[in-house]
């Protein structure tokens, strides 16, 4: 009697990379390192970078109506969004390679496995940052400063670990950005309701960035890297709750600043349930996570690419009423 088939792994595959993702399975093979570099195997941190994005142009458009414009911006988000993700990604993997070579989950990644050598890393994530340059330099004056204003957050990130206890604050300034720029892409402007929607998606990464570095934090004790998972410890549940209730306070704040003068009650209503579903979501991930369960950690972490799209969703529909 023959054993049953087993599909090998294939070579190269990144430890905590989507089991039979695109990449591993159909990019040619001398694309696969440097697509493993900018994560294109684990989507959900595009995802990440995308949706706070797309709320903020849907946030604008609540306030004055889509434009056919608007249609560019939300493509040209995605596209921006992929290809800095990618680019970041790449940064920190060039910064971070002897400490991706002491941990297990991360050892694997193409430049500690010797995939890719640090100065080809380097030219792909200049040739990443080139073509999004392409994508920024299409919206208005503001946003386009707004976008090279953030490059600082993107090349300090990496560092953070190393010198303070809350690196996730410092990934939250730089993942959300993109709501301040995209609102500024549609309006022209930056005002109260953009800047309270940015922090509104501080607080949510750090409620799920909290959760993605508990994978980690046996490992992190070793090599001496810190994170709000272990500062807060056993005390997890109550900061994921703090971050829970200042996410949805604070989305509901900019919604009402931006759309509370003129928005007739259907369109205040629909916008509004938006931060609603959005903590039941959060308060769902909350009671299933197990914050000792690596496998559990990341399966509710990548549960936030629907959190995001809720609030996109409720605030997109708004925007046609």
């Amino acid at each position: 009697m023959s054993a049953p088939d087993e599909t090998p792994e294939p070579a190269g595959q990144v430890a905590d990379a989507v089991k039979g993702n695109w990449v591993d399975r159909h990019a040619p093979e001398f694309a696969r390192p440097y697509l493993r570099l900018s994560r294109a195997d684990r989507p959900i941190g595009t995802w990440l970078l995308l949706l706070p994005c797309w709320w903020g142009v849907a946030l604008a458009a609540a306030q004055d109506g889509w434009r056919l414009w608007d249609l560019w911006i939300v493509v040209g988000c995605a596209l921006g969004a992929w290809l800095m993700r990618g680019a970041g990604c790449t940064w920190n993997d060039i910064t971070d390679r002897d400490f991706d070579a002491a941990v297990a989950r991360t050892r694997s990644r193409p430049i500690p496995s010797g995939q890719v050598s640090v100065k080809q890393a380097l030219v792909w994530m200049v040739a990443q940052m080139g073509l999004s340059a392409l994508v920024l330099f299409s919206f208005n004056w503001v946003a386009i400063l707004l976008g090279l204003s953030s490059l600082g957050l993107v090349g300090i990130y990496p560092f953070a670990k190393r010198f303070t206890w809350w690196p996730q604050l410092f990934l939250g300034l730089a993942f959300n950005w993109g709501a301040v720029l995209a609102y500024a892409a549609h309006s022209g402007s930056v005002t109260w309701a953009s800047i309270l929607l940015y922090a509104s998606g501080i607080a949510w990464t750090l409620f799920y960035d909290t959760i993605y570095a508990h994978q980690d934090k046996e490992d992190d004790v070793l090599i001496g890297v810190k994170s709000t998972a272990r500062l807060f410890g056993a005390a997890t549940g109550k900061w994921l709750g703090l971050f829970l209730m200042s996410t949805v306070a604070l989305m509901t704040t900019a919604i009402l600043a931006a759309v509370l003068p003129a928005a007739g009650p259907v369109k205040l209503a629909v916008a509004l349930a938006g931060p609603w579903a959005v903590g039941w979501h959060l308060l769902w991930q909350m009671r299933r996570l197990d914050i000792d369960d690596p496998a559990n950690c990341l399966t509710i972490f990548r549960a936030n690419r629907d959190t995001g799209l809720i609030a996109a969703l409720f605030l997109a529909v708004a925007a046609f009423l």
